[in-house]
């Protein structure tokens, strides 16, 4: 195969160094090669990136490993074309393994154009991608804090949990907070109820009359001002995600408008995603790159069972969180879907079918801006008559009926 690329580096990135090789030469005839050793501070990227431009580098190719290649590819990308390659798609020829060969052999991939690009988005949409990441981060830490406080409740016999359908409301904080004082008596702390939770003001009583010892109530005051912590920080990323979210408002209200997904949910889609669908070949590929759809296993001409692929498990559990809630919406075409697939292959594999189109969907408006159209819960229906209508009549002459069906005429209008 002839080379592609006269000027290009291959690095090995690890932690503490980056072993860079520089091919440079014409397509008909062999490159000379050179090899340096960096330190992965920003004063030695800057030496690498000084180093390259004065080689004539014009590409410059790594793997993309944990987390060491983002720094590298943050001081590089504005000056060279960097290739970041599936490290799995990158492997050496067996025997050949020391940092100086796997930099050679990067280098030489890219001077033969052989390495795939990973998607890399822009800069905005990475720091977008930080924001959400860490809002989940600490959605899931105000989760498990949560269990954690319900979990001592239960160990001082206070049965909160079992009366008030969310104790972190306001009427179920006002009692925690009774509770931590340590003065009211249950009867008392029943009376901080608000609104539809007063008509059980009789079991709250019951529930609040536990054995709450100053243990509990020094563990209690922690969790709460750490469930307090949280909030505020949460509150205060959002407000950070929607200033970042500026430049894609249009793109966020018209993603919001597909069932299922919310304003946290289309932010994330974006965060993941970007907005330029042209780096995706088809929504087929997308949803490859997502982990959204099966692989493909075939040999001797037989298709064999596989599981979804790996992809993107950020976006991949968005896209499921927001089939769950899609398959809850009335007269929807996802809902629809959602339950006719479920009762043949089960709840998973219906709500990751579910996200697929939901990301298929995704995938048509933002590269077209169309907005979301609506099906409806009648479109599988139909888009196929004949079978639905011979499944039914089969199902009624099991159930021991003689069927006769004839299409029904218009109505006449009676003047």
């Amino acid at each position: 195969m002839e080379p592609i690329v006269e000027r290009c580096c291959g690095l090995d990135v690890h932690q503490a160094s980056v072993v860079a090789c520089v091919l440079v030469g014409a397509a008909d005839r062999k490159p000379t090669k050179e090899v340096r050793t960096f330190g992965t501070t920003t004063r030695d990227l800057m030496e690498l990136r000084d180093w390259l431009r004065a080689s004539g580098c014009t590409h410059v190719g790594m793997e993309a490993t944990g987390i060491y290649w983002k720094p590298v590819h943050a001081v590089l990308e504005d000056d060279f074309d960097v290739v970041v390659g599936n490290a799995h798609h990158i492997k050496n020829v067996p025997g050949r393994k020391t940092d100086v060969k796997d930099s050679e052999w990067i280098a030489d991939l890219v001077r033969h154009g052989l390495i795939a690009r990973s998607f890399v988005p822009p800069k905005p949409i990475r720091d977008l991608r930080d924001l959400l990441r860490y809002r989940r981060k600490l959605v899931e830490n105000r989760s498990a804090e949560r269990n954690r406080l319900l979990k001592l409740l239960e160990t001082a016999n206070i049965k909160l949990a079992s009366v008030a359908s969310d104790v972190f409301g306001v009427s179920g904080m006002a009692m925690l907070k009774a509770l931590v004082k340590g003065e009211a008596t249950p009867a008392e702390m029943a009376q901080l109820a608000k609104r539809r939770l007063r008509s059980k003001l009789a079991e709250l009583e019951l529930a609040l009359e536990g054995r709450v010892e100053e243990h509990h109530r020094f563990i209690l005051e922690m969790q709460l001002a750490r469930l307090e912590q949280l909030d505020d920080h949460v509150a205060t990323l959002d407000a950070r995600i929607d200033a970042k979210l500026t430049p894609y408002r249009e793109q966020r209200e018209r993603l919001a408008r597909i069932p299922g997904v919310d304003r946290i949910l289309s932010a994330i889609i974006i965060a993941e995603l970007g907005v330029d669908m042209s780096v995706f070949k088809s929504a087929h590929h997308l949803a490859a790159w997502a982990g959204v759809c099966p692989g493909n296993h075939e040999s001797a001409g037989k298709r064999k069972k596989q599981a979804a692929r790996k992809g993107n498990v950020h976006l991949m559990t968005a896209l499921v969180e927001a089939a769950n809630a899609a398959s809850r919406k009335k007269d929807s075409y996802f809902k629809d879907k959602f339950f006719r697939l479920k009762a043949r292959r089960g709840y998973l594999r219906a709500a990751v079918a579910i996200a697929h189109k939901i990301l298929k969907a995704v995938y048509v408006m933002l590269s077209t801006g169309a907005d979301y159209r609506e099906l409806g819960a009648a479109y599988l229906d139909a888009s196929d008559a004949r079978r639905v209508t011979a499944n039914l009549v089969r199902r009624l002459q099991r159930l021991g009926y003689d069927v006769t069906i004839a299409p029904s005429s218009p109505q006449v209008a009676m003047g």
